[in-house]
Protein backbone atom coordinates (compact mmCIF):
# COMPACT_ATOMS: atom_id res chain seq x y z
CA UNK A 1 0.00 0.00 0.00
CA UNK A 2 2.84 2.74 1.02
CA UNK A 3 4.90 1.90 -2.48
CA UNK A 4 1.67 2.24 -4.22
CA UNK A 5 0.98 5.32 -2.65
CA UNK A 6 4.47 6.51 -3.14
CA UNK A 7 4.52 5.68 -6.94
CA UNK A 8 0.96 7.55 -7.62
CA UNK A 9 2.97 10.81 -5.73
CA UNK A 10 5.76 10.26 -8.16
CA UNK A 11 3.15 9.72 -11.11
CA UNK A 12 1.68 13.75 -9.75
CA UNK A 13 4.73 15.37 -10.77
CA UNK A 14 4.34 15.10 -15.11
CA UNK A 15 0.53 15.74 -14.14
CA UNK A 16 1.29 18.78 -12.29
CA UNK A 17 4.55 20.09 -14.75
CA UNK A 18 1.50 19.59 -17.83
CA UNK A 19 -0.77 21.49 -15.91
CA UNK A 20 1.61 24.70 -15.46
CA UNK A 21 2.48 24.66 -19.01
CA UNK A 22 -1.01 24.27 -19.95
CA UNK A 23 -2.09 27.04 -17.64
CA UNK A 24 0.59 29.12 -18.55
CA UNK A 25 0.15 29.08 -22.17
CA UNK A 26 -3.37 29.41 -22.07
CA UNK A 27 -3.56 32.83 -20.11
CA UNK A 28 -0.52 34.58 -22.31
CA UNK A 29 -2.68 33.59 -25.38
CA UNK A 30 -5.37 35.61 -24.44
CA UNK A 31 -6.25 38.55 -26.60
CA UNK A 32 -5.22 42.04 -25.50
CA UNK A 33 -2.04 43.66 -23.70
CA UNK A 34 -1.74 42.30 -19.67
CA UNK A 35 0.14 45.22 -19.55
CA UNK A 36 -2.28 47.93 -20.86
CA UNK A 37 -4.46 46.37 -18.88
CA UNK A 38 -2.91 46.59 -15.46
CA UNK A 39 -1.02 50.12 -16.11
CA UNK A 40 -5.05 51.56 -16.50
CA UNK A 41 -6.18 53.34 -19.49
CA UNK A 42 -4.75 56.70 -18.96
CA UNK A 43 -0.99 55.40 -17.99
CA UNK A 44 1.62 56.65 -20.19
CA UNK A 45 3.71 54.48 -22.55
CA UNK A 46 6.72 54.54 -20.80
CA UNK A 47 4.24 52.78 -17.57
CA UNK A 48 2.81 50.45 -19.71
CA UNK A 49 6.52 49.62 -21.09
CA UNK A 50 7.72 49.25 -17.08
CA UNK A 51 4.93 46.93 -15.88
CA UNK A 52 5.73 44.71 -19.39
CA UNK A 53 9.25 44.72 -18.26
CA UNK A 54 8.12 43.97 -14.82
CA UNK A 55 6.44 41.15 -15.61
CA UNK A 56 8.69 40.00 -17.84
CA UNK A 57 6.38 39.93 -20.81
CA UNK A 58 8.98 41.50 -22.77
CA UNK A 59 10.84 37.74 -22.96
CA UNK A 60 10.10 34.57 -24.71
CA UNK A 61 7.59 32.49 -23.68
CA UNK A 62 10.16 29.87 -22.73
CA UNK A 63 12.20 32.68 -20.53
CA UNK A 64 9.18 33.23 -18.67
CA UNK A 65 8.03 30.05 -17.91
CA UNK A 66 11.41 29.12 -16.86
CA UNK A 67 11.69 31.92 -14.25
CA UNK A 68 8.21 31.23 -13.03
CA UNK A 69 8.73 27.28 -12.55
CA UNK A 70 12.30 27.78 -10.79
CA UNK A 71 10.47 30.24 -8.39
CA UNK A 72 7.72 27.96 -7.52
CA UNK A 73 10.49 25.54 -6.91
CA UNK A 74 11.06 27.84 -4.13
CA UNK A 75 8.12 28.36 -2.78
CA UNK A 76 7.19 31.53 -4.41
CA UNK A 77 4.04 31.97 -6.90
CA UNK A 78 4.88 35.75 -7.24
CA UNK A 79 2.99 38.79 -6.23
CA UNK A 80 -0.71 39.91 -7.17
CA UNK A 81 -0.26 42.07 -9.76
CA UNK A 82 -3.43 44.49 -8.32
CA UNK A 83 -3.03 44.01 -4.98
CA UNK A 84 0.76 43.51 -4.68
CA UNK A 85 0.68 40.84 -2.07
CA UNK A 86 1.99 37.46 -2.14
CA UNK A 87 0.20 34.87 -4.03
CA UNK A 88 0.48 32.58 -1.48
CA UNK A 89 -0.86 34.93 1.27
CA UNK A 90 -3.70 35.33 -1.44
CA UNK A 91 -4.50 31.63 -1.70
CA UNK A 92 -3.45 31.08 1.87
CA UNK A 93 -6.66 33.67 3.26
CA UNK A 94 -9.21 32.26 0.74
CA UNK A 95 -8.60 28.59 0.03
CA UNK A 96 -9.93 27.68 3.79
CA UNK A 97 -13.06 29.25 2.93
CA UNK A 98 -13.54 27.46 0.16
CA UNK A 99 -12.41 24.02 2.02
CA UNK A 100 -15.61 24.94 5.04
CA UNK A 101 -17.98 25.31 1.76
CA UNK A 102 -17.11 22.36 0.00
CA UNK A 103 -16.79 20.00 3.70
CA UNK A 104 -20.43 21.75 4.27
CA UNK A 105 -21.87 21.02 0.76
CA UNK A 106 -20.35 17.48 0.73
CA UNK A 107 -21.77 16.46 3.98
CA UNK A 108 -25.76 17.70 2.83
CA UNK A 109 -24.84 15.96 -0.46
CA UNK A 110 -23.64 12.73 1.10
CA UNK A 111 -26.24 12.57 4.15
CA UNK A 112 -29.20 13.21 1.41
CA UNK A 113 -28.01 11.55 -1.83
CA UNK A 114 -26.72 8.29 0.01
CA UNK A 115 -29.65 8.23 1.89
CA UNK A 116 -32.39 8.97 -0.76
CA UNK A 117 -30.77 6.25 -3.06
CA UNK A 118 -30.72 3.24 -0.49
CA UNK A 119 -34.36 4.07 -0.14
CA UNK A 120 -34.90 4.25 -3.53
CA UNK A 121 -33.63 1.09 -4.04
CA UNK A 122 -34.77 -0.66 -1.35
CA UNK A 123 -38.40 0.50 -1.94
CA UNK A 124 -38.53 0.43 -5.82
CA UNK A 125 -41.41 1.86 -7.47
CA UNK A 126 -43.00 2.79 -4.82
CA UNK A 127 -43.96 7.00 -3.99
CA UNK A 128 -41.38 7.72 -2.43
CA UNK A 129 -38.76 6.29 -4.98
CA UNK A 130 -40.63 8.12 -8.17
CA UNK A 131 -40.66 11.51 -6.09
CA UNK A 132 -36.73 11.17 -5.23
CA UNK A 133 -35.64 10.19 -8.75
CA UNK A 134 -37.88 13.09 -10.31
CA UNK A 135 -36.19 15.53 -7.54
CA UNK A 136 -32.94 14.05 -8.48
CA UNK A 137 -33.19 14.77 -12.17
CA UNK A 138 -34.78 18.62 -11.06
CA UNK A 139 -31.20 18.64 -8.80
CA UNK A 140 -28.97 18.08 -11.51
CA UNK A 141 -30.58 19.83 -14.57
CA UNK A 142 -31.47 22.89 -12.19
CA UNK A 143 -28.23 25.39 -12.78
CA UNK A 144 -26.48 26.21 -9.41
CA UNK A 145 -26.59 30.05 -9.89
CA UNK A 146 -30.85 29.83 -10.53
CA UNK A 147 -30.66 27.70 -7.39
CA UNK A 148 -28.96 30.35 -5.19
CA UNK A 149 -30.93 33.07 -6.14
CA UNK A 150 -34.35 31.30 -5.52
CA UNK A 151 -32.97 29.83 -1.84
CA UNK A 152 -32.00 33.89 -1.60
CA UNK A 153 -35.64 35.00 -2.98
CA UNK A 154 -37.31 32.68 -0.32
CA UNK A 155 -35.02 32.41 2.52
CA UNK A 156 -33.35 35.65 2.89
CA UNK A 157 -36.08 38.40 0.91
CA UNK A 158 -39.37 36.78 1.81
CA UNK A 159 -38.80 34.80 5.20
CA UNK A 160 -35.79 36.96 6.38
CA UNK A 161 -34.43 33.63 8.05
CA UNK A 162 -30.83 33.90 6.44
CA UNK A 163 -28.58 36.24 5.86
CA UNK A 164 -28.59 36.81 1.60
CA UNK A 165 -24.76 36.22 1.38
CA UNK A 166 -21.33 37.10 2.78
CA UNK A 167 -19.52 35.21 5.17
CA UNK A 168 -19.17 35.91 9.36
CA UNK A 169 -21.25 33.57 11.21
CA UNK A 170 -22.76 29.81 10.64
CA UNK A 171 -25.83 31.15 9.43
CA UNK A 172 -23.72 32.47 6.39
CA UNK A 173 -23.11 29.41 5.29
CA UNK A 174 -26.09 26.94 5.27
CA UNK A 175 -27.08 29.25 1.97
CA UNK A 176 -24.60 28.46 -0.03
CA UNK A 177 -23.95 24.76 1.49
CA UNK A 178 -27.41 23.89 0.41
CA UNK A 179 -26.69 25.25 -3.28
CA UNK A 180 -24.00 23.27 -3.45
CA UNK A 181 -25.12 20.38 -1.35
CA UNK A 182 -28.54 19.73 -2.74
CA UNK A 183 -27.15 20.05 -6.64
CA UNK A 184 -24.35 17.04 -5.91
CA UNK A 185 -26.86 15.15 -3.52
CA UNK A 186 -28.89 14.59 -6.97
CA UNK A 187 -25.76 13.56 -9.04
CA UNK A 188 -25.10 11.02 -5.85
CA UNK A 189 -28.93 9.79 -5.22
CA UNK A 190 -29.21 8.39 -8.70
CA UNK A 191 -25.41 6.48 -8.49
CA UNK A 192 -26.14 5.18 -5.47
CA UNK A 193 -29.67 3.82 -6.10
CA UNK A 194 -28.13 2.33 -9.36
CA UNK A 195 -25.42 0.59 -7.54
CA UNK A 196 -27.65 -0.56 -4.88
CA UNK A 197 -30.27 -2.46 -7.18
CA UNK A 198 -27.35 -4.38 -9.08
CA UNK A 199 -25.91 -5.24 -5.88
CA UNK A 200 -28.79 -5.84 -4.40
CA UNK A 201 -29.44 -8.36 -7.08
CA UNK A 202 -26.30 -10.77 -6.79
CA UNK A 203 -26.31 -14.35 -5.60
CA UNK A 204 -24.75 -13.83 -2.42
CA UNK A 205 -27.49 -11.02 -1.29
CA UNK A 206 -30.32 -14.02 -1.70
CA UNK A 207 -28.03 -16.23 -0.41
CA UNK A 208 -28.22 -14.07 2.56
CA UNK A 209 -31.69 -13.06 2.82
CA UNK A 210 -32.43 -17.44 3.09
CA UNK A 211 -30.32 -17.91 5.66
CA UNK A 212 -32.85 -15.95 7.73
CA UNK A 213 -30.40 -12.35 8.38
CA UNK A 214 -32.34 -9.32 9.25
CA UNK A 215 -32.97 -6.82 6.52
CA UNK A 216 -30.99 -3.84 7.65
CA UNK A 217 -28.18 -6.36 7.97
CA UNK A 218 -28.45 -7.34 4.71
CA UNK A 219 -28.93 -3.68 2.98
CA UNK A 220 -26.44 -2.12 5.37
CA UNK A 221 -23.23 -4.96 6.08
CA UNK A 222 -23.64 -6.84 2.61
CA UNK A 223 -24.78 -4.65 0.13
CA UNK A 224 -24.13 -0.97 0.92
CA UNK A 225 -20.20 -1.58 1.35
CA UNK A 226 -20.07 -3.03 -2.19
CA UNK A 227 -22.34 -0.55 -3.86
CA UNK A 228 -20.24 2.32 -2.60
CA UNK A 229 -17.24 1.55 -4.92
CA UNK A 230 -19.14 4.09 -7.57
CA UNK A 231 -20.47 6.52 -5.43
CA UNK A 232 -17.02 7.00 -3.56
CA UNK A 233 -15.30 8.11 -7.35
CA UNK A 234 -18.42 10.26 -7.81
CA UNK A 235 -18.13 11.65 -4.29
CA UNK A 236 -14.34 12.10 -4.97
CA UNK A 237 -14.68 14.06 -8.16
CA UNK A 238 -17.30 16.18 -6.68
CA UNK A 239 -15.43 17.29 -4.06
CA UNK A 240 -12.43 17.86 -6.19
CA UNK A 241 -15.19 20.14 -8.39
CA UNK A 242 -15.94 21.66 -5.15
CA UNK A 243 -12.39 22.65 -3.69
CA UNK A 244 -11.48 23.64 -7.24
CA UNK A 245 -14.09 26.69 -6.76
CA UNK A 246 -17.68 26.61 -6.66
CA UNK A 247 -17.26 29.90 -8.90
CA UNK A 248 -20.87 30.62 -9.49
CA UNK A 249 -22.26 29.67 -6.13
CA UNK A 250 -19.28 32.18 -4.49
CA UNK A 251 -20.50 34.97 -6.77
CA UNK A 252 -24.07 34.56 -6.11
CA UNK A 253 -23.56 34.36 -1.78
CA UNK A 254 -20.33 36.95 -2.25
CA UNK A 255 -18.21 33.58 -0.32
CA UNK A 256 -14.62 35.01 -0.10
CA UNK A 257 -13.59 31.55 -1.56
CA UNK A 258 -10.89 30.56 -4.25
CA UNK A 259 -13.53 30.12 -7.16
CA UNK A 260 -14.20 34.19 -6.42
CA UNK A 261 -10.83 35.15 -6.39
CA UNK A 262 -10.14 33.40 -10.01
CA UNK A 263 -13.04 35.26 -11.16
CA UNK A 264 -11.74 38.87 -10.44
CA UNK A 265 -8.16 37.66 -11.06
CA UNK A 266 -8.56 36.83 -14.63
CA UNK A 267 -10.99 40.06 -15.13
CA UNK A 268 -7.83 41.88 -14.08
CA UNK A 269 -5.76 39.63 -15.49
CA UNK A 270 -3.64 39.05 -12.60
CA UNK A 271 -1.13 36.43 -14.38
CA UNK A 272 0.43 35.34 -11.34
CA UNK A 273 -2.97 34.98 -9.31
CA UNK A 274 -4.19 32.74 -11.59
CA UNK A 275 -1.54 30.29 -11.94
CA UNK A 276 -1.47 30.00 -8.55
CA UNK A 277 -4.79 29.64 -7.81
CA UNK A 278 -4.74 27.41 -11.03
CA UNK A 279 -2.37 25.18 -9.64
CA UNK A 280 -3.80 25.02 -6.06
CA UNK A 281 -6.50 23.34 -7.30
CA UNK A 282 -4.97 20.76 -9.39
CA UNK A 283 -2.96 19.53 -6.54
CA UNK A 284 -6.68 19.18 -4.16
CA UNK A 285 -8.06 16.85 -7.06
CA UNK A 286 -4.64 14.86 -7.55
CA UNK A 287 -4.60 14.00 -3.71
CA UNK A 288 -8.66 13.93 -3.83
CA UNK A 289 -7.71 11.28 -6.44
CA UNK A 290 -5.03 9.61 -4.34
CA UNK A 291 -7.26 9.45 -0.98
CA UNK A 292 -10.11 8.00 -3.38
CA UNK A 293 -8.09 4.97 -4.51
CA UNK A 294 -6.69 4.38 -0.72
CA UNK A 295 -10.46 4.11 0.33
CA UNK A 296 -11.01 1.17 -2.27
CA UNK A 297 -8.95 -0.68 -0.97
CA UNK A 298 -11.05 -0.33 2.28
CA UNK A 299 -14.51 -1.11 0.59
CA UNK A 300 -13.25 -3.95 -1.38
CA UNK A 301 -10.11 -6.02 -0.14
CA UNK A 302 -9.81 -7.45 -3.16
CA UNK A 303 -7.82 -5.00 -5.31
CA UNK A 304 -4.52 -5.73 -4.98
CA UNK A 305 -2.35 -2.46 -5.47
CA UNK A 306 0.67 -4.68 -5.22
CA UNK A 307 0.34 -5.90 -9.23
CA UNK A 308 -2.19 -3.73 -10.42
CA UNK A 309 -3.51 0.08 -10.20
CA UNK A 310 -7.11 1.06 -9.98
CA UNK A 311 -7.81 4.54 -11.49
Amino acid sequence: MYSYIIRRLLLTIPVLIGVSILVFSIIRFIPGDPARAIAGVHASPEYIEQVRRDLLLDQALHIQYFVYMRNLLRGDLGRSTFTRRPVTTELRERFPNTVQLAVAAMVIATLVGVGAGIISATKRYSLFDNVSMIGALIGVAAPVFWLGAMFQIFFSVRLGWLPSGGMGTWAHLILPALTLGLATAALIARITRSSMLEVLSQEYITTARSKGLNERVVIYKHALKNALIPVVTVMGLQFGTLLGGAVLTETVFSWPGIGRLMVDSILTRDYPLVQGAVLLIAVSFVLINLVVDVIYAFLDPRINYGTQEVD
